[in-house]
Protein backbone atom coordinates (compact mmCIF):
# COMPACT_ATOMS: atom_id res chain seq x y z
CA UNK A 1 0.00 0.00 0.00
CA UNK A 2 1.39 3.53 -0.98
CA UNK A 3 2.10 5.70 2.24
CA UNK A 4 0.12 8.82 2.31
CA UNK A 5 1.31 12.52 1.70
CA UNK A 6 0.54 14.39 4.85
CA UNK A 7 -0.87 17.53 4.84
CA UNK A 8 -0.36 20.06 7.43
CA UNK A 9 -4.02 21.20 7.68
CA UNK A 10 -3.68 23.79 10.23
CA UNK A 11 -0.86 26.01 7.71
CA UNK A 12 -1.66 29.34 5.82
CA UNK A 13 -4.06 32.29 5.68
CA UNK A 14 -7.16 30.19 4.71
CA UNK A 15 -6.97 27.03 6.57
CA UNK A 16 -8.62 24.43 7.69
CA UNK A 17 -11.33 25.07 5.19
CA UNK A 18 -9.09 25.31 2.10
CA UNK A 19 -6.60 22.63 3.36
CA UNK A 20 -8.96 20.05 3.94
CA UNK A 21 -10.62 20.49 0.38
CA UNK A 22 -7.88 20.64 -1.42
CA UNK A 23 -6.40 17.43 0.48
CA UNK A 24 -10.40 15.60 -0.26
CA UNK A 25 -10.07 16.90 -3.57
CA UNK A 26 -6.19 15.53 -4.59
CA UNK A 27 -7.24 12.23 -3.40
CA UNK A 28 -10.77 12.57 -5.31
CA UNK A 29 -9.13 13.06 -8.56
CA UNK A 30 -5.62 12.40 -8.44
CA UNK A 31 -5.80 8.89 -6.52
CA UNK A 32 -3.33 9.95 -3.97
CA UNK A 33 -3.40 8.74 -0.04
CA UNK A 34 -3.38 11.92 2.29
CA UNK A 35 -3.42 12.23 6.05
CA UNK A 36 -4.66 15.52 7.07
CA UNK A 37 -2.22 16.55 10.61
CA UNK A 38 -3.95 18.96 12.93
CA UNK A 39 -6.89 19.17 15.90
CA UNK A 40 -9.71 16.82 14.71
CA UNK A 41 -12.14 18.82 16.20
CA UNK A 42 -11.11 21.74 14.53
CA UNK A 43 -10.93 20.06 10.79
CA UNK A 44 -14.34 19.94 10.07
CA UNK A 45 -16.22 17.61 7.66
CA UNK A 46 -12.97 15.67 6.12
CA UNK A 47 -14.49 13.42 3.56
CA UNK A 48 -13.21 10.21 5.07
CA UNK A 49 -9.34 11.18 5.08
CA UNK A 50 -7.48 10.07 7.92
CA UNK A 51 -6.32 12.63 10.99
CA UNK A 52 -2.95 12.56 12.50
CA UNK A 53 -3.70 14.47 15.78
CA UNK A 54 -2.08 17.24 16.64
CA UNK A 55 -2.93 20.06 19.40
CA UNK A 56 -1.39 22.51 19.14
CA UNK A 57 -0.87 24.84 16.16
CA UNK A 58 2.40 26.62 14.85
CA UNK A 59 0.83 30.92 13.38
CA UNK A 60 2.70 32.44 10.81
CA UNK A 61 3.86 35.44 12.93
CA UNK A 62 5.38 32.75 15.84
CA UNK A 63 9.26 32.75 15.78
CA UNK A 64 10.36 29.78 13.90
CA UNK A 65 13.06 28.18 15.87
CA UNK A 66 11.07 29.27 19.70
CA UNK A 67 7.84 27.74 18.01
CA UNK A 68 9.16 24.25 16.96
CA UNK A 69 11.03 23.63 20.37
CA UNK A 70 8.29 24.51 21.95
CA UNK A 71 5.47 23.00 20.54
CA UNK A 72 6.27 19.31 19.92
CA UNK A 73 2.56 18.52 19.66
CA UNK A 74 2.15 21.21 16.70
CA UNK A 75 0.84 19.88 13.09
CA UNK A 76 3.50 21.11 11.41
CA UNK A 77 5.90 18.68 13.86
CA UNK A 78 4.02 15.86 13.80
CA UNK A 79 4.21 16.43 9.77
CA UNK A 80 7.52 16.27 9.76
CA UNK A 81 7.62 13.42 12.21
CA UNK A 82 5.10 11.37 9.96
CA UNK A 83 7.79 11.39 7.45
CA UNK A 84 10.69 10.67 9.42
CA UNK A 85 9.02 7.62 11.02
CA UNK A 86 7.83 6.01 7.43
CA UNK A 87 4.63 6.50 8.17
CA UNK A 88 4.26 9.56 5.82
CA UNK A 89 5.84 9.55 1.64
CA UNK A 90 6.20 13.21 2.10
CA UNK A 91 5.06 16.93 3.95
CA UNK A 92 2.98 19.78 2.54
CA UNK A 93 2.24 22.81 4.43
CA UNK A 94 1.26 26.19 3.32
CA UNK A 95 2.17 27.77 6.80
CA UNK A 96 4.67 29.64 8.30
CA UNK A 97 7.71 29.25 6.11
CA UNK A 98 10.61 29.32 8.83
CA UNK A 99 8.99 27.03 11.15
CA UNK A 100 8.29 24.66 8.34
CA UNK A 101 11.57 24.26 7.40
CA UNK A 102 12.59 23.82 11.10
CA UNK A 103 10.51 21.40 11.18
CA UNK A 104 11.60 19.45 8.59
CA UNK A 105 15.69 20.16 9.59
CA UNK A 106 15.62 19.09 13.11
CA UNK A 107 12.85 16.19 12.60
CA UNK A 108 14.17 14.64 9.23
CA UNK A 109 17.57 15.52 9.34
CA UNK A 110 19.63 16.84 6.82
CA UNK A 111 21.59 14.58 3.87
CA UNK A 112 24.84 14.01 4.39
CA UNK A 113 27.84 16.50 3.94
CA UNK A 114 24.89 19.40 3.25
CA UNK A 115 25.99 22.56 4.96
CA UNK A 116 22.36 24.22 4.89
CA UNK A 117 18.69 23.38 2.94
CA UNK A 118 17.69 25.71 0.74
CA UNK A 119 14.48 26.70 -0.83
CA UNK A 120 14.01 25.86 -4.73
CA UNK A 121 11.22 27.75 -6.19
CA UNK A 122 9.90 27.07 -9.65
CA UNK A 123 9.89 30.55 -11.83
CA UNK A 124 7.09 30.05 -14.86
CA UNK A 125 8.34 31.32 -18.23
CA UNK A 126 6.65 30.94 -21.79
CA UNK A 127 9.44 29.68 -23.64
CA UNK A 128 10.06 26.44 -21.74
CA UNK A 129 9.90 24.41 -18.25
CA UNK A 130 9.77 27.03 -15.30
CA UNK A 131 13.54 27.93 -13.90
CA UNK A 132 14.82 26.70 -10.54
CA UNK A 133 15.50 29.70 -7.96
CA UNK A 134 17.52 28.96 -4.99
CA UNK A 135 17.91 29.92 -2.50
CA UNK A 136 14.08 31.56 -1.98
CA UNK A 137 14.61 32.89 1.72
CA UNK A 138 16.26 30.09 3.76
CA UNK A 139 19.66 31.68 4.03
CA UNK A 140 19.80 35.07 4.00
CA UNK A 141 24.10 34.96 4.61
CA UNK A 142 25.67 32.39 2.70
CA UNK A 143 29.28 31.33 1.46
CA UNK A 144 30.37 30.07 -1.85
CA UNK A 145 30.28 26.36 -0.70
CA UNK A 146 26.52 26.57 -0.37
CA UNK A 147 26.40 27.99 -3.46
CA UNK A 148 27.87 25.02 -5.08
CA UNK A 149 26.00 22.99 -3.04
CA UNK A 150 22.62 24.83 -4.33
CA UNK A 151 23.98 24.59 -7.51
CA UNK A 152 24.25 20.79 -7.30
CA UNK A 153 21.09 20.30 -5.58
CA UNK A 154 19.11 22.24 -7.64
CA UNK A 155 20.07 20.56 -10.75
CA UNK A 156 19.54 17.06 -9.41
CA UNK A 157 15.62 18.71 -8.69
CA UNK A 158 15.44 20.26 -12.02
CA UNK A 159 15.67 16.78 -13.21
CA UNK A 160 13.64 14.97 -11.54
CA UNK A 161 10.70 17.07 -11.49
CA UNK A 162 11.27 18.73 -15.22
CA UNK A 163 13.18 15.76 -16.86
CA UNK A 164 15.58 18.09 -17.85
CA UNK A 165 18.81 16.12 -18.69
CA UNK A 166 22.24 17.65 -18.24
CA UNK A 167 20.81 20.97 -16.36
CA UNK A 168 22.40 24.82 -16.69
CA UNK A 169 22.67 26.52 -13.83
CA UNK A 170 23.57 30.22 -13.53
CA UNK A 171 24.41 32.71 -10.86
CA UNK A 172 22.48 35.70 -9.98
CA UNK A 173 24.56 38.79 -10.33
CA UNK A 174 24.22 42.31 -11.57
CA UNK A 175 26.19 41.60 -14.84
CA UNK A 176 27.14 39.09 -16.71
CA UNK A 177 31.08 39.85 -16.97
CA UNK A 178 32.92 37.36 -13.80
CA UNK A 179 34.28 40.79 -12.64
CA UNK A 180 30.58 41.97 -11.12
CA UNK A 181 29.00 41.18 -8.52
CA UNK A 182 29.65 41.30 -4.70
CA UNK A 183 32.58 39.67 -3.02
CA UNK A 184 30.41 36.15 -2.83
CA UNK A 185 29.51 36.45 -6.37
CA UNK A 186 32.57 37.20 -7.61
CA UNK A 187 33.54 33.84 -5.19
CA UNK A 188 31.09 31.74 -5.90
CA UNK A 189 31.66 32.34 -9.68
CA UNK A 190 34.96 31.09 -9.67
CA UNK A 191 33.84 27.80 -7.49
CA UNK A 192 31.18 26.81 -9.56
CA UNK A 193 33.74 27.23 -12.40
CA UNK A 194 35.67 24.73 -11.32
CA UNK A 195 33.10 21.95 -10.00
CA UNK A 196 33.12 18.81 -12.31
CA UNK A 197 29.22 18.32 -12.59
CA UNK A 198 27.66 21.44 -12.52
CA UNK A 199 27.16 23.05 -15.74
CA UNK A 200 28.00 26.35 -15.05
CA UNK A 201 26.98 29.20 -17.89
CA UNK A 202 28.22 32.11 -16.06
CA UNK A 203 26.26 34.88 -14.62
CA UNK A 204 22.71 36.16 -15.08
CA UNK A 205 20.73 39.72 -14.23
CA UNK A 206 17.50 40.03 -12.46
CA UNK A 207 15.92 40.94 -15.97
CA UNK A 208 16.68 37.04 -17.12
CA UNK A 209 14.75 35.44 -14.51
CA UNK A 210 11.61 34.86 -16.63
CA UNK A 211 13.41 33.89 -19.66
CA UNK A 212 14.55 30.27 -20.06
CA UNK A 213 18.38 31.89 -20.01
CA UNK A 214 19.24 28.79 -17.48
CA UNK A 215 17.21 25.75 -15.97
CA UNK A 216 18.73 26.69 -12.39
CA UNK A 217 19.98 30.08 -10.95
CA UNK A 218 21.56 30.16 -7.45
CA UNK A 219 21.69 32.80 -4.83
CA UNK A 220 21.90 33.75 -1.69
CA UNK A 221 18.69 33.61 0.20
CA UNK A 222 18.15 37.52 1.11
CA UNK A 223 18.62 38.14 -2.73
CA UNK A 224 16.67 35.61 -3.92
CA UNK A 225 13.12 35.80 -1.43
CA UNK A 226 13.80 39.74 -2.53
CA UNK A 227 14.18 39.05 -6.61
CA UNK A 228 11.18 36.72 -5.95
CA UNK A 229 8.61 38.91 -4.08
CA UNK A 230 9.83 41.29 -6.78
CA UNK A 231 8.59 39.28 -9.20
CA UNK A 232 5.54 38.52 -7.78
CA UNK A 233 4.63 42.43 -7.23
CA UNK A 234 5.27 43.01 -10.98
CA UNK A 235 3.46 40.07 -11.96
CA UNK A 236 0.57 41.21 -9.92
CA UNK A 237 0.61 44.83 -10.80
CA UNK A 238 0.63 44.20 -14.55
CA UNK A 239 -2.22 42.07 -14.53
CA UNK A 240 -4.56 44.19 -12.64
CA UNK A 241 -3.18 46.99 -14.90
CA UNK A 242 -4.23 44.83 -18.21
CA UNK A 243 -7.47 43.98 -16.23
CA UNK A 244 -8.24 47.09 -15.55
CA UNK A 245 -7.36 48.91 -19.44
CA UNK A 246 -9.59 46.43 -20.61
CA UNK A 247 -12.78 46.74 -18.47
CA UNK A 248 -12.49 50.43 -19.25
CA UNK A 249 -15.10 51.47 -22.02
CA UNK A 250 -17.09 49.13 -24.90
CA UNK A 251 -14.17 49.60 -27.10
CA UNK A 252 -11.49 47.58 -24.48
CA UNK A 253 -14.34 45.40 -23.93
CA UNK A 254 -14.51 44.62 -26.96
CA UNK A 255 -11.01 44.23 -27.46
CA UNK A 256 -11.03 41.82 -24.13
CA UNK A 257 -12.83 39.66 -25.61
CA UNK A 258 -10.63 38.97 -28.55
CA UNK A 259 -7.63 39.08 -26.35
CA UNK A 260 -8.50 37.01 -23.05
CA UNK A 261 -9.15 33.88 -24.73
CA UNK A 262 -5.05 34.14 -25.88
CA UNK A 263 -4.21 35.71 -22.47
CA UNK A 264 -5.74 32.77 -20.43
CA UNK A 265 -3.01 30.24 -20.94
CA UNK A 266 -0.59 33.03 -19.79
CA UNK A 267 -2.54 33.97 -16.65
CA UNK A 268 -2.49 29.84 -16.04
CA UNK A 269 0.96 29.70 -16.01
CA UNK A 270 1.87 32.52 -13.63
CA UNK A 271 -0.83 31.22 -11.59
CA UNK A 272 1.41 30.38 -8.24
CA UNK A 273 -2.21 28.15 -7.72
CA UNK A 274 -0.41 25.89 -10.12
CA UNK A 275 3.35 25.86 -9.48
CA UNK A 276 2.83 23.21 -6.92
CA UNK A 277 5.03 25.18 -3.91
CA UNK A 278 8.72 25.45 -2.95
CA UNK A 279 10.78 22.21 -1.71
CA UNK A 280 13.04 22.19 0.83
CA UNK A 281 16.33 20.54 -0.58
CA UNK A 282 18.85 19.33 1.38
CA UNK A 283 16.80 17.30 4.10
CA UNK A 284 16.15 13.61 4.31
CA UNK A 285 12.23 13.73 3.21
CA UNK A 286 10.09 15.46 1.00
CA UNK A 287 8.73 19.09 2.32
CA UNK A 288 6.82 21.15 0.17
CA UNK A 289 6.27 24.88 1.01
CA UNK A 290 3.30 26.29 -0.61
CA UNK A 291 2.47 29.97 0.01
CA UNK A 292 0.49 31.56 2.98
CA UNK A 293 -3.25 32.19 0.88
CA UNK A 294 -3.31 28.90 -0.93
CA UNK A 295 -6.34 28.20 -1.98
CA UNK A 296 -7.87 24.47 -2.02
CA UNK A 297 -6.33 24.48 -6.17
CA UNK A 298 -3.26 25.49 -4.63
CA UNK A 299 -2.85 22.49 -2.08
CA UNK A 300 -3.75 19.98 -4.96
CA UNK A 301 -0.93 21.26 -6.62
CA UNK A 302 1.83 20.92 -3.93
CA UNK A 303 0.13 17.40 -3.09
CA UNK A 304 0.85 15.97 -6.32
CA UNK A 305 4.15 17.74 -6.63
CA UNK A 306 4.78 16.21 -3.34
CA UNK A 307 4.09 12.60 -4.13
CA UNK A 308 5.51 12.44 -7.74
CA UNK A 309 9.04 13.65 -6.33
CA UNK A 310 8.73 11.06 -3.80
CA UNK A 311 7.39 8.22 -5.37
CA UNK A 312 10.16 9.29 -8.43
CA UNK A 313 13.00 9.05 -5.72
CA UNK A 314 14.03 12.59 -5.23
CA UNK A 315 16.01 12.07 -2.22
CA UNK A 316 18.25 10.15 -3.61
CA UNK A 317 19.22 11.75 -6.68
CA UNK A 318 19.84 14.79 -4.27
CA UNK A 319 22.13 12.21 -2.11
CA UNK A 320 24.18 11.18 -5.27
CA UNK A 321 24.73 14.24 -6.93
CA UNK A 322 26.23 15.56 -3.07
CA UNK A 323 28.68 12.57 -3.13
CA UNK A 324 29.71 12.15 -6.25
CA UNK A 325 30.27 16.22 -6.16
Amino acid sequence: MTLPVAVDAMGGDRAPGEIVAGAHQAAAELGIAVVLVGPPQELGDTGGLEVLPASEVITMDEDAARAVRRKKDSSLVRAAEAVRDGRALAMVSAGNTGAAMASALLRMGRLKGVVRPAIATPIPNVESHPTVLLDAGANAECTSAMLVQFAQMGAAYSSARYAVEDPSVALLSIGEESSKGSSLVKEAYGALSATPGVRFVGNVEGRDLLHAVADVVVTDGFTGNVALKTLEGALKFFMEAVLGVIGADDATKRAGDVLLPHMAPLAEAFDPDNVGGAMLLGVDGVCVISHGSSSAQAVVSAIRVAHDLATGGLVARLTEALSSA
